[in-house]
């Protein structure tokens, strides 16, 4: 049974004092730093607690709820009718006209939609009371798409909710949506755009996407025919046409106040606007520089190709949403993702950088932005039911959709289907991928012909271990010295925040082994397997950041308790000091009694391993014999990185590997669990290597795993050789000596 879901109702803080704040209405919206949650409620009263992403969000208290029928199956979402006498109602001018009889009976209807407006809705859901914020109201009720209404979509009410706690929460500049094709993004982006701007007076919003075309037609076709469709009492004064190509102004038209009127010495009556605009930009890094903006609608943000890029456009606009360290303005920033090279990585790092559970010392994530991502299968047409929730697994029966059509396969069935029918078409696959993934990986796919090794085989193993995530596989932890006397022992302990991770350990018996020769220590499991690592001497940086510490263990083919061809420990860190590092690998090869193989262009870890009385766990290169090693490399041992010939070496290992044991190979997967090392492989630029740790040193334990492929061999010099015979001239009856 599918059991993913979007959020998660916490209880951070106790019954008791939620009563008593309820009471005296003391829940003020915006975020609440002593119970770190997010009160979303205008009331004053908060009710349940969703966590959305990380992000907790106070709801408001439910109260009154609408039931559409007392039949359970027959509630749902359904767009209220509007009321008739309105229709001829298109401006507060036309409003003014009618008598006070005819506006005293629409006062009160009037100013429910306000309320709802402001402080949301509730609604009874096939029997669940239901919250909608007053964003979504007004999307669901008063905003025209291109298919009419919109859809009531469980996707969608969660959208809105992180969207509100976006806006109440005084740190965020506003979210980072990942999403799926079709997903509504655009829709509800414009909605909210001219939800906001008619209630907003003094400001501007801006829309943008991947390019000036594209930002006019979401302006043109979708932002402009929501406002010219909102109802009188929501549509303030408009200066200019009423569908604009270039700005949409909520102002008072100068036409207003004509010289006729002033002739005519007519009392003009005191006529106030918004002074509010919503336009949208051409597509570039200096698009709304110098703004002042409440709302920069980013669509498409995930598409932005050579030479534009979002990365350095967001950097420009953020500082339109702020005065000095306050934040002013929001941004709705939401696209799938294109290939990496072509916009993608710019994306994929905008919405890494907004991860809510990394922040600065303001309480600020690295974009300012909250990240939102919402699998394919809670959005996807056609696959979602009459009460709004997606239909994931086949049902024994039929199930009216929300269209009115039949769903007669879940959508994961559907999903999966697509995803074979693609399986010998690996770019194909991946677009499949990135318009309609299932995880963050899979948003990200790059097509297979950037890379250099096999990405379908990549991507499998990393399909394959997604599912193996509940399973525990890997171990996470740390290695320690028993009792933290070094040189004696060490143990492995478990530990969410540890440094290593794991999937295999040896036995008790072939753990700590080593053999002494000539006095110094040698690895006893050699012939088991070997590790790989990509070092740093450095223990700070200036920026803080520099490239981490990369270790990894193989196993090799053996006779012993021991899986063959199997990483089993994956190390990419970078701890406060050097030594750390350099104790944590000899920890590590301690622990499984196996030599090192590691790029000595970065010698204080060999270094270090020879002053702690371990140099005979460094291994030598395998590509010279000992007598032709330099001074240094005899010393320490190791191999330099500066060699065309050792990089080839090493990229065609980790290709070879691939080919062999990572994804679907003879009707099973390979066992290949290290997710960061995979992805790591699927982006590896030869040219640039120093961005690619894990790559180096998983490409370092396979070259010392399979050492005797590059043992040279010895040249063969042919050369004549003069052994001092005589010759003779065997004509006649004797035989003479050639003299020469």
């Amino acid at each position: 049974m599918y059991k993913q879901t979007l959020y998660k109702i916490v209880e951070p803080i106790k019954d008791h004092l939620i009563k008593s704040f309820n009471k005296n209405k003391k829940w003020e919206y915006g975020y609440n730093k002593d119970y770190d949650i997010i009160v979303i409620s205008k009331t004053g009263k908060i009710g349940e607690i969703y966590e959305i992403q990380n992000l907790r969000i106070a709801l408001p208290l439910q109260e009154k709820v609408y039931k559409r029928s007392n039949k359970k199956l027959e509630q749902y979402w359904e767009v209220f009718k509007h009321r008739p006498e309105l229709k001829k109602i298109k401006t507060i001018f036309d409003w003014k006209a009618y008598p006070d009889t005819f506006k005293k009976d629409l006062h009160g209807y009037i100013d429910e939609e306000f309320r709802r407006r402001e402080e949301g809705f509730w609604f009874y859901n096939k029997g669940v009371p239901t919250y909608i914020t007053g964003t979504h109201y007004m999307y669901l009720q008063w905003s025209k798409i291109d298919v009419g209404q919109a859809e009531f979509r469980e996707a969608n009410r969660l959208f809105f909710i992180f969207w509100e706690a976006c806006k109440a929460d005084a740190r965020s500049y506003g979210m980072c949506y990942l999403k799926n094709r079709r997903s509504g993004f655009s829709f509800m982006a414009s909605g909210e755009t001219v939800n906001m701007a008619t209630i907003s007076s003094d400001a501007r919003f801006g829309v943008l996407s991947k390019s000036g075309a594209d930002a006019k037609k979401m302006f043109t076709d979708k932002i402009v025919p929501i406002s010219v469709n909102y109802p009188f009492f929501f549509k303030p004064i408009q200066d200019g046409m009423d569908r604009p190509k270039t700005e949409l102004a909520y102002r008072v038209p100068a036409s207003r106040f004509t010289r006729k009127k002033m002739d005519n010495n007519e009392k003009l009556e005191e006529i106030i606007g918004l002074d509010t605009t919503i336009d949208w930009k051409n597509t570039g890094d200096n698009s709304y520089d110098g703004e002042k903006l409440a709302l920069l609608v980013h669509d498409e943000a995930g598409k932005w190709e050579k030479p534009e890029n979002i990365l350095n456009n967001w950097r420009v606009t953020k500082t339109t949403l702020r005065l000095g360290s306050r934040i002013i303005g929001k941004c709705m920033m939401g696209s799938t993702s294109n290939a990496l090279d072509k916009g993608g990585r710019n994306y994929k790092k905008i919405y890494y950088d907004s991860d809510v559970t990394k922040r600065n010392r303001n309480g600020q994530t690295s974009s300012g932005l909250y990240s939102l991502f919402i699998p394919m299968e809670w959005n996807y047409e056609g696959y979602i039911d009459a009460y709004g929730h997606p239909v994931f697994e086949t049902p024994e029966q039929g199930v009216k959709g929300i269209d009115g059509q039949k769903i007669e396969i879940g959508v994961i069935e559907h999903w999966d289907n697509e995803v074979e029918g693609l399986k010998n078409d690996p770019d194909a696959l991946n677009e499949l991928y990135r318009q309609f993934p299932r995880t963050e990986k899979h948003a990200f796919r790059d097509e297979t012909k950037k890379s250099l090794f096999n990405l379908t085989k990549i991507y499998e193993q990393i399909d394959y271990n997604e599912d193996l995530k509940r399973q525990g596989v890997i171990t996470q932890g740390n290695f320690q010295w028993e009792d933290g006397i070094k040189d004696t022992s060490v143990r492995f302990f478990p530990n969410k925040n540890g440094r290593f991770l794991i999937s295999w350990v040896p036995d008790v018996h072939q753990q700590n082994r080593y053999i002494v020769k000539n006095g110094k220590k040698y690895p006893a499991n050699e012939h088991m397997g070997a590790f790989g690592c990509d070092s740093y001497d450095i223990s700070g940086t200036v920026d803080g950041r520099g490239s981490k510490g990369s270790l990894h263990g193989l196993t090799k083919f053996t006779m012993d308790n021991c899986p063959p061809n199997l990483f089993f420990l994956e190390y990419v860190a970078r701890p406060q000091t050097a030594e750390t590092f350099f104790e944590d690998v000899l920890m590590a090869l301690y622990f499984y009694g196996m030599p090192l193989l590691a790029e000595n262009n970065k010698p204080r870890l060999l270094y270090y391993l020879k002053r702690r009385g371990y140099r005979g766990y460094s291994m030598n290169r395998p590509d010279k014999t000992l007598y032709k090693l330099s001074v240094a490399e005899k010393e320490i041992g190791g191999i330099p990185n500066s060699s065309e010939d050792i990089k080839q070496a090493h990229a065609a290992a980790i290709e070879s590997y691939i080919e062999s044991f990572v994804g679907y190979n003879n009707e099973q997967y390979g066992t290949m669990y290290f997710q960061r090392t995979l992805e790591d492989w699927a982006a590896f630029d030869i040219n640039n290597r120093t961005k690619h740790d894990a790559s180096i040193s998983s490409g370092l334990a396979i070259m010392a795993c399979n050492k005797n492929k590059y043992r040279p061999v010895a040249e063969i010099i042919k050369e004549k050789v003069n052994l001092n015979f005589s010759k003779y001239d065997n004509r006649g009856y004797k035989s003479k000596i050639i003299n020469k």
